[in-house]
């Protein structure tokens, strides 16, 4: 890299990069086992209704948001805080934190997923699945605090999901996280459409997709459903904790945020319907190889993953190829995923600490990979990997959303500036629709899930779990997510990273509309970028971005 590029900061190659990024950090393991049981147990194809209200009215405008921030502002999630406002950097370093646990749990699913892609081919989990999965594969210890008995076989292809990310962050976004989510996307979705495919064909497939699809319209006036139906929106785009603010920031300056909300969004919400019908078709199957209702064998999460399926798998005609398509698709689809979560990490450390790409890259997947393999494939990992993934999602998302939209939105009044900047670079202009959804319609469906949510684990704890577990994985993220936060918040920056612009400065986009020229009061390219510093009394360029291609 030149030296007149220097602190510049790269951008995705074109739109559709940016889309398959996008898409691919959406599109996880929420979307394959979560979202086909929530939508059975909330009202069946009556779900869809308040699903897609919710899409609408929280999803694409959270998503807008996170993407208006990351464009506007152009940083790590930190930066972009402090760029905001002076005493608003602990936000986003909270959102550093979330990502960073999330990666070190969600990095031992991966590994159990290429493990039952090999197993697949000679169906090595046999005929008891549920205690293959249990006893012999993970040795499941629910009591002890935390086990030193190591898994080896776990622990080692663990070990290689690391190096292998470590090598694609290194890369950088073009090459790097852009070029796999163009390659893997593609290939994750082709794999799940021939899994629907022959599922559709199954024996009792019909009975699958009708208890999937069957309306209950009397659910639909139960709180609880609507309820399932933001947080699954919210579970699922991998919004208001960093991500989508990260990949942002790496766009061109002309740039339709509205548009891109939308496509990615709706796509997201096209994969889980897909999924939907995947999952349902094939457990119709089990159900009338067992000779019983569907009901009886609906799972979800990892028990549908790593004990329905195999259990399905060993009575179909075809099993291994089935068992190959979808391990294959759970790895593809958490791995594109993985990537985006640790970007998150890797540009914060990138931005803070002034770090070339590939030092950050290596510091963050090794300080991510060291607690992993200690914590995960061991004895009580399965244990451990619940509590996390609970209260990470509690004390953590729903918490950070609730007050990163309500210090946005009511505290510091942002949103009529940055509705500007959308409506500025985007073909789909944002209405007062926008600000309602976030002011008042998100925070409070939000405040009421973190209120009920909290309320339940301290009166009722979690899954039965002892209480010395649940406070040592649980409730010390808070303190681990909040404390850190405001320790980080406290190291300056380096001298040469802008935090502060001008009055009424703008850190990328002039709000003069969207086919207005790039002069305005940042971007004049009549002016060197001496001039330009000059002119703003600042000591370097605001926008900090890779010149476009």
């Amino acid at each position: 890299m030149s030296t007149a590029q220097q602190g510049r900061r790269e951008v995705f190659a074109g739109r559709s990069m940016f889309v398959f990024a996008a898409i691919g950090s959406a599109i996880g393991l929420g979307n394959i086992w979560r979202f086909p049981y929530v939508s059975y147990d909330n009202g069946g194809g009556a779900f869809l209704f308040p699903y897609v209200i919710a899409l609408l009215t929280a999803g694409v405008p959270v998503l807008i948001l996170d993407y208006v921030l990351g464009h506007r502002f152009r940083g790590s999630a930190p930066l972009v805080w402090r760029r905001v406002s002076a005493k608003t950097e602990a936000i986003g370093w909270v959102q550093v934190g979330i990502t960073y646990i999330i990666a070190i749990y969600y990095c031992v699913i991966l590994a159990w997923a290429a493990m039952y892609t090999w197993y697949s081919i000679k169906l090595s989990w046999g005929e008891d699945p549920q205690a293959f999965f249990l006893e012999e594969f993970l040795h499941a210890d629910n009591e002890s605090l935390n086990s030193t008995t190591i898994i080896w076989p776990i622990a080692i292809v663990l070990l290689v999901v690391w190096l292998a990310l470590t090598a694609v962050m290194t890369l950088g976004i073009r090459k790097g996280m852009g070029g796999l989510s163009s390659i893997f996307v593609p290939i994750l979705i082709l794999l799940f459409l021939i899994l629907v495919v022959r599922a559709l064909f199954l024996p009792g497939a019909a009975t699958g997709l009708q208890a999937f699809f069957s309306p209950d319209w009397s659910a639909l006036t139960q709180p609880s459903v609507w309820m399932a139906a933001y947080g699954q929106i919210f579970y699922s785009l991998a919004i208001a904790f960093g991500i989508m603010m990260t990949q942002a920031s790496y766009l061109k300056r002309r740039s339709n945020l509205s548009g891109l909300g939308a496509v990615v969004g709706l796509s997201n919400s096209a994969f889980e319907v897909l999924a939907g019908i995947g999952v349902f078709a094939t457990l119709g199957f089990m159900a009338a190889a067992q000779g019983v209702g569907v009901d009886e064998v609906v799972s979800s999460g990892i028990g549908l993953a790593f004990i329905a399926f195999p259990t399905i798998i060993n009575a179909m005609p075809g099993g291994p190829l089935f068992g190959i398509l979808f391990f294959g698709s759970l790895f593809i689809a958490g791995f594109t995923s993985l990537v985006t979560i640790v970007e998150v990490v890797v540009s914060a450390v990138q931005d803070k600490f002034a770090m070339a790409r590939r030092r950050a890259a290596i510091l963050v997947c090794t300080a991510c990979a060291i607690p992993s393999l200690a914590f995960f494939p061991v004895t009580t990992g399965l244990a451990t990997l619940d509590i996390v993934d609970k209260f990470v999602n509690v004390v953590g998302i729903v918490f950070i959303a609730l007050t990163s939209i309500l210090v946005a939105g009511w505290v510091l009044g942002r949103f009529p500036e940055l509705r500007a900047h959308v409506n500025a670079v985007s073909s789909l202009p944002l209405g007062v629709w926008w600000d309602f959804s976030l002011k008042i319609l998100t925070p409070i469906v939000l405040g009421t899930t973190f209120i009920l949510e909290t309320r339940s684990l301290i009166v009722d704890g979690y899954e039965g779990y002892s209480m010395s577990k649940i406070t040592v994985f649980g409730w010390s993220l808070a303190i681990f997510l909040y404390g850190g936060a405001a320790l980080m918040s406290k190291i300056s920056w380096p001298a040469t990273t802008i935090v502060d612009g001008p009055p009424n400065g703008d850190f990328g986009v002039p709000l003069t509309g969207r086919g207005a020229p790039f002069g305005g009061h940042l971007d004049n390219p009549a002016e060197t970028a001496n001039q330009r510093r000059a002119r703003l009394g600042v000591g370097s360029d605001l926008h900090g971005e890779m010149p476009e291609a």
